[in-house]
């Protein structure tokens, strides 16, 4: 029966401890399940979270401007079109061969701009939902808005609802597991 008992005591330890970890940790979980499950379903968002990928003139490559010329396309675009007030600082520069596009994407805004890679016309003016949802989930959004360029926030939020999570799924597994283990050692 000290058998039991002991089960018993340890199974009420990780009931506590289940309880105040999901307590303390509940609205960053329900926060990141709510923007993954957005994410899962992106590319099935009619073009609301991910913007469709326009088609250049030609897919031969030999036939495009250098990415030194679609950039200072870009960055004009960005000053005159969209805001002069926005960091022209380009994050990359996504070319897709089989589209005959370039897509430039900014660092530290949500803009993208989708260019004919042989004639430099500028195709789709896209702003990156998807982007921010994903630096919602992960934390780095605080970063960015923060100006920190090594991502403490993200580290810290990740590392703790990484750790937090461990903790429920062990405690979790404990708290299903002992009281069968209590029925069958009750059945011996």
């Amino acid at each position: 029966m000290s058998e039991i008992k002991s089960i018993s005591v340890n199974t009420r330890w990780y009931r506590k401890i289940h309880r105040r970890v999901s307590s303390l940790l509940f609205i960053f979980f329900f926060f990141i399940a709510t923007t993954g499950l957005i994410l899962g379903w992106k590319k099935n968002s009619n073009g609301y979270l991910l913007a469709k990928s326009f088609e250049g003139t030609t897919t031969d490559m030999t036939r495009w401007l250098s990415f030194d010329s679609l950039q200072k396309i870009a960055i004009k675009t960005l000053s005159d079109s969209i805001d002069g007030n926005l960091s022209p600082v380009i994050d990359r520069i996504d070319a897709r061969p089989e589209k005959g596009m370039v897509k430039i994407v900014f660092k530290d805004h949500f803009k993208a701009i989708q260019i004919d890679a042989s004639t430099g016309k500028i195709l789709h003016i896209e702003q990156r939902r998807a982007d921010w949802i994903e630096k919602l989930h992960d934390g780095s959004i605080v970063d960015l808005y923060a100006g920190f360029t090594d991502q403490p926030f993200k580290l810290g939020y990740t590392t703790l609802l990484g750790i937090g999570l461990l903790i429920l799924t062990i405690s979790g597994f404990w708290l299903w597991y002992n009281p069968r283990r209590i029925r069958k050692k009750k059945h011996l």
